[in-house]
């Protein structure tokens, strides 16, 4: 029986298989891949090679000396694809016009190259004979592909040694590493031997975090917002959520924790924090323009790290619907202080003070907000906050003038399983908020509670198709409606609730004018098809519904809308504009709105 270790290239002219290139120094070349059976390799091969991929760029066309230095480097490459594809027994042959291109000396390359030849025999498939990795931890195993009469793979083995060492790690071994190996090649059988051995290396707990690099952030600052558990037992995961709740601060351009190489005390392990600061401050301008609701006009201000700690501060103002139909002109100022790893490293302190003039068709509102609470990140798809606020505010609508005082708990969850916010494909979202509130005058005791929830399934690959639904859900329990504070009833209608319905259109008839509703239901369904890759066309149909009565009975009135829509999308998100018109409903007339904007429409 001939044994034998894994062998290098063999400069063997064989005609199992042939790529033929011929590159000329001012064209491109024809390219063909004859007498592979297997097609798989065949594409694979075609994708390792540099010299195919230096003939078929769109760009300038290389040079002699390029040429000969991608074919020398094509060996090791499609060498390491057959052992990836489990043929350990080929050899490979390229020529630059009739010369072995690893005879010639890079130093003097052809003064030109008009034919490059591949020819490759892959020889039989191997299989894996004896395939073990030990030790494996408590509960792991090696990857199926890694296992007697499976294609005996380079990669096969590599993710074996990854996935057993990343199993030793996440049970605290963060010195894992591969031990030995022995790998040979039974030609006759066909079969190739993997004997791997691991050392797990000894159990270790973390040990300080150690700042490096200069920071206007507090070092003890920096480690208490990483929160990395001193002492408890390694953990890979833990080293990743510190990276991230350092970097979802802002204040850092640059976050990368290490593990140190030297292990202190017997078993703690230090790990090292390379850290650079973002620009601490930051201003923004935006100006948008509707058909419908006017022009709008913003700015902020932004400091990353205002108290030495990572605290950020936003400073925002707004006026809108600017010679828009929506009403009159809108105005907002707010100023939010955030601090991070406030009550521990996932929760953060958040204040708040917010003054808004809302000159709506139905309601004008003037209303200022003082709001200060806690963020829970749960997870990066995960959270929740809990604040506390006093909101006063004077109010005009159907039912007359009113000024109101609230002692307000509001709350919410929100759970983001989307696989692009910007642009989903699939998962869900789901936001819900509930708002107690306690009159200290102008209004009665109650609750103002929303749901928002969408979810997203494609269908289809070469021209995939995206279901998206969208539900929304509203409600105001306690006070009457001529008692509820104006601005937190519902209203349907516009980009938000129903296309193709104006603006706020749909509320509670009271004699000749429209009050806002203390129940609202909204139901929205698209489909998504990509024509290309950058352009799509989207078909909709919207309903929405607002009662008098606090929670859904069916006593109030219903509108709905559809319409079509085209996306372009770039890499900020889809560009999108939506046409549609109103389908049913109190008012429905033939005249269709327009909407414009960036990202999808849900």
């Amino acid at each position: 029986m001939e044994q034998t270790a894994l062998a290098g290239v063999r400069h063997v002219v064989t005609g199992a298989a042939m790529l033929c290139l011929t590159t000329l120094a001012a064209q491109a070349a024809d390219v063909t891949f004859n007498d592979i059976a297997d097609e798989g390799l065949a594409s694979a091969l075609r994708g390792g090679s540099l010299l195919q991929e230096q003939t078929l760029s769109d760009e300038n066309q290389p040079s002699p000396s390029e040429v000969l230095a991608a074919a020398q480097a094509d060996y090791k490459r499609l060498l390491a694809v057959l052992y990836d594809n489990g043929y350990f027994g080929g050899s490979i042959n390229i020529t630059l016009d009739g010369r072995e291109a690893a005879s010639i000396p890079p130093v003097q390359p052809p003064s030109a190259i008009s034919r490059a030849v591949i020819r490759i025999e892959p020889g039989p498939k191997f299989t894996f004979g004896r395939a073990r990795i030990s030790p494996l931890p408590e509960g792991g195993q090696a990857p199926s592909e890694f296992a007697t009469d499976e294609t005996a793979s380079l990669g096969a083995m590599q993710r074996s040694i990854t996935a057993g060492v990343d199993g030793w790690r996440a049970q605290g071994h963060a010195k894992a590493a591969l031990a030995n190996q022995q790998v040979s090649a039974d030609h006759p059988a066909r079969r190739v031997h993997a004997e791997l051995a691991l050392d797990p290396g000894p159990l270790l707990r973390f040990g300080p975090l150690l700042v490096e690099g200069e920071s206007d952030v507090r070092r003890a600052r920096i480690i208490e917002i990483a929160g990395l558990p001193e002492g408890e037992v390694f953990s890979p995961e833990e080293i990743r959520l510190s990276r991230e709740r350092l970097r979802r601060t802002g204040a850092f351009s640059v976050v990368a924790l290490h593990e140190g190489e030297h292990v202190l005390d017997g078993d703690l392990l230090p790990i090292e924090a390379q850290i650079g600061d973002a620009p601490k401050r930051r201003i923004g301008f935006g100006a948008e323009l509707s058909t419908l609701e006017g022009l709008t006009l913003s700015a902020y201000w932004l400091h990353r790290n205002l108290l030495g700690g990572a605290e950020r501060l936003r400073l925002d103002a707004e006026v809108s619907g600017i010679g828009g139909g929506t009403g009159g002109t809108d105005y907002l100022l707010e100023a939010r202080f955030e601090r991070p790893a406030t009550f521990n490293e996932d929760t953060d302190f958040y204040a708040l003070a917010l003054f808004e003039q809302l000159d709506e068709v139905s309601y004008f509102s003037r209303q200022l907000d003082l709001e200060a609470g806690i963020e829970r990140i749960a997870s990066p798809e995960r959270t929740y906050t809990l604040g506390l606020g006093l909101r006063t505010a004077k109010t005009r609508d159907v039912f007359g003038e009113d000024t109101y005082t609230l002692l307000t708990l509001p709350l919410s969850a929100e759970f983001d399983y989307r696989d692009n916010p910007l642009n989903a494909k699939d998962g869900y979202f789901i936001k819900a908020e509930a708002t107690p509130f306690l009159a200290l005058s102008g209004s009665d005791d109650g609750i103002r509670t929303f749901v928002d929830a969408r979810g997203y399934k494609t269908f289809g690959t070469a021209r995939p198709v995206t279901l998206a639904l969208r539900g929304q859900f509203g409600s105001v329990y306690g006070p009457a409606l001529e008692d509820a504070p104006a601005d937190y009833l519902f209203y349907s209608g516009g980009g938000g609730t129903v296309r193709g319905q104006e603006y706020q259109s749909l509320g509670v008839a009271v004699g000749s004018d429209t009050a806002g509703g203390r129940s609202f239901v909204g139901l929205s369904a698209e489909v998504r098809v990509d024509v290309t890759e950058t352009i799509g066309v989207v078909g909709f149909a919207d309903a929405g519904y607002v009662g008098e009565e606090e929670f859904y009975d069916g006593s109030g009135t219903w509108h709905s809308g559809a319409g079509f829509g085209l996306r372009y999308n770039t890499a900020i998100g889809p560009i999108r504009l939506d046409v549609a018109v109103p389908t049913s409903g109190p008012e429905v007339e033939d005249e269709f709105q327009v909407y414009i904007g960036i990202g999808q429409s849900f």
